[in-house]
Parts: structure tokens; C-alpha cells; sequence
């Protein structure tokens, strides 16, 4: 890839010398084999601990109420960030009633602090969950 087209700062920001970064985290098993496990963006960082967006929504989809389900970060005054986790249901379910769910499953500092009910998450043609568009749906708070 050359760059962008006619986006020279979007090109600036993808390249780090020679070497372009896509944004894709990955891990190398033993062995030495690379795995694609997630994206920059799907990483929470609250009170200076990564959170990594498929293992709360991973934990979250445990839930019987939940249909689907997308975790994403909002800007916190304290923590830097803090994670929101916007779902399909089912049934109602409360953030207090997850959050009690989840304190089973996961470390406290990764369990939601907001929980947004929605019909539907924003999807591509292919199916993927738009989350800049949740992002920005929750960047104010509730």
C-alpha cells in the first residue's frame, strides 16, 4: 500500500517508517504462529488496565437475556476511560443484574459501568458490528 487516497494524514498515521501499522493485535503462539486476535480500537484502557472488547462481549453473550451484545470504551475524567457495554436483549436486563453476572466471569475492572440497550447493534453489508458508530452513540454518557 502507497498511502490513502488524497488523505496524506490518514497515510501519515498508517506508517511508522517503511512499516505499516493496520491496527490489528496479534499474538504468536509457542510454536511461532501469528493469530490475529483483535483490533487497537477493541482495546478499553481504564485506570492504566487493557481491556480487550471480545472477552467482555465473549463473557457478556453468556447471558441468557443476551442476544448480542459490543463493548466499547467512553472518555471517563478519572480512568481515562470506562467500559460500556451496548447489547440486544431479549428480555430487560439491568446493568446491576449483568454487572452481577459478569462478577463471576471477569476481573471487576473489566465488567461494564454503563449498559445500553438497543433493537439492533449497527452492522455493515458483510455483517460486521460498526463500533465507531457506537463509539459516538455513547461518547456523552447516559
Amino acid at each position: 500500500m502507497l498511502g490513502y487516497l488524497d488523505d496524506p494524514e490518514a497515510t501519515e498515521r498508517a506508517f511508522a517508517g517503511d512499516w505499516y501499522r493496520s491496527g490489528d493485535l496479534a499474538r504468536v503462539d509457542e510454536d511461532g504462529y501469528l493469530f490475529i486476535v483483535g483490533r487497537i480500537k477493541d482495546v478499553v484502557i481504564t485506570g492504566g488496565e487493557n481491556v480487550y472488547a471480545p472477552e467482555v462481549e465473549e463473557a457478556i453473550l453468556q447471558h441468557p437475556a443476551i442476544r448480542d451484545a459490543a463493548v466499547v470504551g467512553r472518555t471517563h475524567p478519572d480512568w481515562g476511560e470506562t467500559v460500556v457495554a451496548v447489547v440486544e436483549a431479549d428480555s430487560a436486563v439491568t446493568l446491576e443484574e449483568l454487572r452481577g453476572f459478569l462478577s463471576t466471569r471477569l476481573a471487576k475492572y473489566k465488567i461494564p459501568r454503563d449498559l445500553v440497550v438497543v433493537p439492533s447493534l449497527p452492522r455493515t453489508p458483510s455483517g460486521k458490528v460498526q463500533k465507531h458508530v457506537l463509539r459516538e452513540q455513547v461518547r456523552t454518557g447516559p
